[in-house]
């Protein structure tokens, strides 16, 4: 049974960093990914990271403010957010695939986690 441990989310401020983090258990060749849903709108593509963290793909908003990182042979995924934007707020769901590689489709990934609320206001 995979399942994850999310954490870090919580209420920032515009330009502010923030640092996520989710351990996964149950799958040791899975690559991890993180998605973000907020009110009202589809589920969105965040980054994507393969199984030993040499191959990182991000959604074109999260370039350059966003870095995921993942230790070689770990299941615990790094998720670090600066200059945080309004638009930046929702869920943040960790997730998990079968398969080494990087996948920007939410429908590619069978595990998921409850996510965590991660909110952007002055």
């Amino acid at each position: 049974q995979v399942q994850f441990v999310e954490s870090g989310g919580r209420s920032v401020q515009p330009g502010e960093s923030l640092r996520l983090s989710c351990t996964m258990s149950g799958c040791d060749r899975c690559a991890m990914g993180w998605f973000r849903q907020a009110p009202g709108k589809e589920i969105e593509f965040v980054v994507s990271i393969n199984v030993v963290g040499d191959s990182v793909y991000y959604a074109d908003f999260a370039r350059g403010r966003f870095t995921a990182s993942r230790d070689r042979g770990e299941n615990t995924v790094n998720l670090l957010m600066t200059n945080l934007r309004s638009e930046d707020t929702a869920v943040y769901l960790c997730a998990a695939k079968d398969g080494l590689g990087v996948h920007t489709r939410a429908y590619a990934y069978r595990y998921w986690g409850q996510g965590t609320q991660v909110t952007v206001s002055s």
